[in-house]
């Protein structure tokens, strides 16, 4: 597997050595997950954080009834994880499955921990990831209270292109907390305005 995308990536935020990027790439595990297999599930502990070489994959919650409430969508260039778990290494409150067929990059909770030891910088660049994590996060509660599923699904379009296309509607609906015959009307509506 292909390491480059993701050693771009981690060059965008931070300026490794070759020495320090060989101790990286000796940390990583390369994983390759079918189409709707789980990375991880609800209960179990999140061993691992996830950087998305080539796929899509959602990440939700499934409540007593069985309904699925999808929190997250990632695709290349992102991360996907319960983050929750895997930082306090307890059951995971969410689900990560592929939506598409994916590989992806691996750091498990120990490997992570070694690396900030011995390169501090990348503690540097995961505090950023998080905190990038946590503010789109708390945007999303915000928009979630304070604008109607017209309005977020728009912000939706235009936040997240790339997705839109690759992604089943039903799921989309599921992310907006609507049904999808609702989003079906909403892109109706939308359609008429143009």
């Amino acid at each position: 597997m292909n390491s480059k995308p993701f050693l771009d990536y981690i060059n965008k935020f931070i300026d490794l050595t070759s020495e320090e990027e060989e101790l990286l790439l000796s940390k990583i595990v390369f994983r390759r997950y079918l189409k709707n297999q789980y990375i991880i599930q609800q209960g179990d502990i999140c061993r691992s954080i996830n950087f998305i070489i080539s796929g899509c994959t959602k990440t939700f919650y499934m409540d007593l009834e069985g309904q699925e409430h999808i929190v997250m969508f990632s695709i290349e260039d992102w991360w996907t994880s319960d983050l929750g778990s895997y930082i306090t290494q307890s059951p995971a409150d969410f689900n990560v499955q592929c939506i598409e067929t994916s590989e992806l990059i691996q750091f498990t909770h120990e490997n992570l921990e070694d690396l900030y030891s011995k390169i501090p910088k990348l503690e540097r660049l995961f505090r950023k990831i998080v905190e990038r994590a946590y503010v789109a996060s708390q945007k999303r509660i915000i928009r979630n209270f304070s604008l109607d599923a017209k309005q977020r699904y728009k912000i939706f379009k235009t936040t997240y292109p790339k997705i839109d296309q690759r992604v089943p509607q039903y799921m989309i609906a599921s992310y907006l907390g609507i049904t999808k015959e609702f989003l079906s009307k909403i892109k109706s509506q939308i359609i008429q305005e143009q």
